[in-house]
């Protein structure tokens, strides 16, 4: 081989791998895959990047959310998050899952489990983790969410914003590399919401990995990196909060802002 030969295929001299690269996402529903959800949807998020997506109901905005940890499976596009690719039905799922962490606008918890019983779950039972270990570890991220005092409180005990910090908590339980957050306050009451907030921006000072879709504007400004703006299965325009929301390029997000602004 010539020594002097460049590899072509090789990363650029101090090129970063993003913590998530989506491709030419394009997904069908219908039984003659008549809808289309998501087309052709190109997005790289950094490592330590919160990005946050925002549209119209039935933009694409969930779906693709749901294709980063293979909720959904794209009809074509890929999905990378560091060097594993989401979309390879051969790879492993379930690992996949554990770096990709995700909360919804439901809470999910078991009702029969109490607060530290769901973070345990998914540690014990997915990585096999031994009681001894976890148990630390649920009670300091019960702490971090501020609710060291629920650990014995089932979710029929606690309140609707209770329920969701607790549900992030287990996703953190998995270790994961990035956070999908899915509406997380859209089923909280006004005075809850505040509280999951300020957990999700506790995470965004520490450097997490986000992709967030939601439509609160104060923490678009005050945590975001990024804003995206979808419609009809498109990207229509992405930048930074303060540039997106004040001087919009695009008539489509100007005319979406006026509704939430």
């Amino acid at each position: 081989m010539d020594a002097n030969r460049t590899d072509s295929n090789a990363p650029a001299p101090g090129y970063v791998r993003p913590r998530v690269r989506i491709t030419n996402a394009t997904k069908l529903f219908g039984r003659h895959a008549e809808i289309q959800a998501l087309r052709d949807v190109s997005l790289d998020v950094a490592a330590g990047e919160v990005v946050l997506i925002i549209g119209p109901s039935g933009s694409g905005k969930s779906t693709l959310l749901r294709s980063v940890n293979r909720l959904e499976t794209l009809t074509s596009g890929s999905i990378w998050v560091d060097e594993d690719e989401v979309t390879d039905q051969r790879g492993d799922i379930r690992r996949i899952r554990e770096e990709v962490g995700m909360v919804f606008q439901s809470f999910n918890l078991f009702p029969h489990l109490s607060a530290i019983q769901n973070i345990m779950l998914g540690p014990t039972t997915v990585k096999k983790q031994h009681r001894d270990e976890v148990f630390p570890r649920a009670r300091a991220l019960l702490a971090r969410v501020g609710l060291a005092d629920k650990e014995n409180a089932y979710p029929g005990q606690l309140s609707g914003g209770q329920q969701q910090r607790v549900a992030i908590a287990r996703a953190l339980a998995m270790n994961p590399k990035v956070m999908l957050f899915d509406e997380p306050t859209s089923a909280l009451d006004p005075e809850m919401i505040k509280e999951v907030l300020d957990v999700m921006l506790d995470l965004a000072r520490d450097g997490m990995t986000m992709l967030v879709v939601s439509h609160e504007m104060g923490f678009a400004r005050a945590a975001a990196d990024r804003v995206v703006f979808m419609d009809e299965g498109q990207i229509i325009e992405h930048g930074p909060p303060a540039q997106l929301f004040d001087t919009p390029r695009e008539e489509r997000t100007r005319k979406f802002l006026k509704h939430i602004l």
